[in-house]
């Protein structure tokens, strides 16, 4: 896949300016479209879009479905223009804040989806109620098991599937017909919220295309092994035949963000079957890329160098400390990939450990890799993330991603000594770091990189508070939220202008 020279923002859905506590797929989304568009900008990237959940921190990457949306999207203005809502959405009681109290926002507004379901069966349209059916019949394949899971789940107070009666866990077809008749009003309501987010998600799609604006996607390389994904699929990962649990874990070795490297913990995949692809594996990844290629035009795949050789960490062990490099499915499944989908608009997430088979993989495929500035500065011309090394313009710099500090943070910080610092400077030929942010966002557009993708938290110069992911620590995370006119036209026409001088609005005027 080739970019053109442009540029983008990293904000997710979640973190807009929304009333009720959270950004959601209302108006703020639509005026985030606009902002984009104002500041020149051609992309807006987001992180994983499915449900998530108290127990996982609220982390995107920790979903109960790969397949599902986070009904937490679902925007209640939208809702209550529906004729069949019933009464009002009431006023709004949150405070305006720059965190997401996600547990309250949770509280706040089952009861009103819960009162939305009752006034949809009761006084919609036979036209809409024939467009629920529609959705429910379209998406059966993925939709049956995720609202029967989380139906489960609920009833059993435990997600641990292998921990449930045998014929629920070995997924018994009278089982599951029995308990889908049992569970059928929470199932219902699951369905409900499913056909609510991915109506408003169409019309939210529609209106960054009207704005001009692409979205970037992020698809995580791993599923939870507390998932109907897991459940669903059991053979597609690497489980003990008796107690379906995993024989080995993922996560990284020791790296930049950690010296005891990170224990996801998630299940591995079943890769190969005898000496070839394994037909279910590949299947069930055609249907997941397929399904997202609906939703996004372009999609990040998170861990790519993990097709090329995973971090396989015995289950059981405290740290990612203690594991072993094993071969991926590499090109061939990328190959059949392509032919199960009809094609591939991936960037590829590479980084960590990265060598140059993975190097290879990428290339080999054309894909864009990502480049990060907040690596770069270490005294060393040669690395890898300096602008001046930057040797294949099909790539994505980043002042920062959303596992990094924000810019300021980073910069002004413990991470960044004084000696540091004088290097930054002296490298990017800046006389003082005032307004340090703006600084580097400059030194992004100017890159050779044909996209440039900058966190909004960068934009207004936010300190480390407003971080949105500190990797291996499970609380705290996720909750950045923009305030109301928190991007304002002043930084929307900075961003223009330097996409003027460094020719990023093509096409654009």
């Amino acid at each position: 896949m080739k970019l053109d020279r442009s540029s983008g923002i990293l904000l997710h859905i979640t973190s807009l300016p929304g009333r009720y506590g959270i950004g959601s797929l209302g108006p703020e989304a639509e005026e985030m479209a606009a902002f984009l568009a104002k500041a020149g900008m051609r992309y807006w990237q987001v992180l994983p879009i499915g449900p998530v959940e108290e127990k996982s921190g609220f982390s995107p990457y920790s979903s109960p479905s790969t397949f599902a949306g986070n009904w937490m999207f679902v925007s209640l203005e939208r809702l209550a223009e529906e004729p069949w809502f019933p009464g009002s959405i009431g006023p709004d009681p949150f405070e305006e804040s720059l965190m997401v109290p996600f547990p309250d926002v949770v509280r706040h507004r089952l009861p009103i989806l819960a009162a939305a379901e009752q006034g949809f069966f009761k006084s919609a349209s036979s036209g809409d109620k024939a467009a629920f059916e529609r959705f429910c019949d379209d998406e059966a394949p993925w939709l049956d098991d995720y609202a029967l899971f989380s139906a489960l789940a609920e009833h059993a107070g435990d997600a641990d599937w292998t921990g449930w009666d045998r014929e629920l866990a070995e997924r018994d077809p009278k089982a599951l017909a029995a308990w889908g008749k049992k569970l059928a009003a929470p199932v219902r309501f699951l369905k409900f919220l499913q056909f609510l987010f991915f109506r408003q998600w169409e019309d939210f799609r529609e209106a960054c295309a009207a704005s001009g604006i692409s979205l970037i996607g992020d698809i995580p390389i791993y599923v939870t092994m507390e998932s109907a994904d897991a459940w669903a699929n059991p053979d597609i990962l690497q489980l003990d035949e008796k107690t379906r649990r995993p024989v080995s874990v993922a996560g990284v070795p020791p790296d930049y963000f950690s010296d005891t490297g990170q224990l996801w913990g998630n299940p591995l995949y079943r890769w190969k079957k005898g000496s070839a692809l394994s037909a279910g594996t590949l299947r069930w990844w055609g249907r997941r890329i397929s399904h997202l290629n609906r939703l996004v035009d372009v999609i990040r795949i998170d861990h790519f160098r993990g097709f090329e050789a995973y971090w396989s960490i015995p289950d059981g062990e405290e740290t990612a400390v203690r594991g072993t490099w094993i071969k991926g499915p590499g090109i061939q499944f990328f190959k059949k990939l392509r032919e199960e989908t009809g094609h591939l608009r991936l960037i590829a997430e590479d980084l960590g450990v990265i060598t140059p088979e993975v190097e290879k993989l990428r290339d080999d495929l054309d894909l864009p890799g990502m480049r990060i500035l907040q690596f770069a500065f270490d005294f060393n011309n040669k690395n890898y993330y300096l602008p001046h090394n930057i040797d294949n313009r099909n790539c994505v710099l980043y002042t920062g991603t959303h596992d990094n500090n924000t810019t300021n943070g980073w910069f002004y910080g413990p991470e960044t000594g004084e000696d540091t610092r004088r290097y930054i400077l002296e490298y990017m030929g800046l006389e003082d770091w005032s307004d340090f942010h703006w600084k580097l966002i400059r030194q992004a557009y100017r890159s050779v990189a044909n996209l440039v993708i900058i966190p909004a938290q960068d934009i207004l110069g936010f300190g480390p508070e407003f971080r949105m992911n500190t990797p291996g620590t499970p609380e705290g995370n996720w909750r950045f939220k923009l305030k109301e006119k928190s991007l304002n036209d002043d930084m929307a026409l900075r961003l223009r202008r330097m996409g003027q001088i460094y020719d990023r609005l093509r096409d654009r005027g």
